[in-house]
């Protein structure tokens, strides 16, 4: 998953609100590839996964800033290869909640291992499977 945050940095984010800003949606983003985290991180360690996420969101964070966003930038228009037709601010949005539901797998993942654990308030944990409603 990491590694996918990684390639999504150096190739969707920001470059597609450069796109945007350049292009409009005269021409479409280039397809943002699925598979390219695989070959991309091969042999690297998630520490150094992690260190080079940390290093690419500071700089798209900081080069965010540097456009200097209008409101009404958020309502240009960009052209995504399958989606069509996108505003600037529902990719931005599109950006926040992409992580925020990693965010969600992470934490469910790390919440699983305490299911048996937790005993009878497994009940009302519905982030470990909850067996019934609490």
């Amino acid at each position: 998953m990491v590694g996918h945050l990684v390639h999504g940095e150096r190739t969707d984010w920001i470059p597609r609100v450069e796109h945007i800003l350049r292009h409009g949606d005269a021409v479409a983003f280039p397809p943002f590839d699925r598979e390219a985290m695989f070959e991309a991180s091969s042999g690297k360690s998630l520490n150094e996964l992690l260190d080079t996420f940390a290093q690419l969101r500071a700089r798209n964070v900081e080069r965010l800033i540097e456009l200097r966003l209008s409101d009404a930038d958020f309502d240009r228009r960009g052209l995504h290869p399958e989606l069509g037709v996108v505003t600037l601010g529902q990719h931005l949005a599109t950006w926040v909640t992409h992580d925020l539901g990693h965010l969600s797998q992470i934490v469910r993942a790390m919440a699983r291992q305490y299911a048996q654990t937790v005993g009878p308030w497994r009940a009302y944990l519905s982030i470990v499977g909850a067996t019934e409603s609490g």
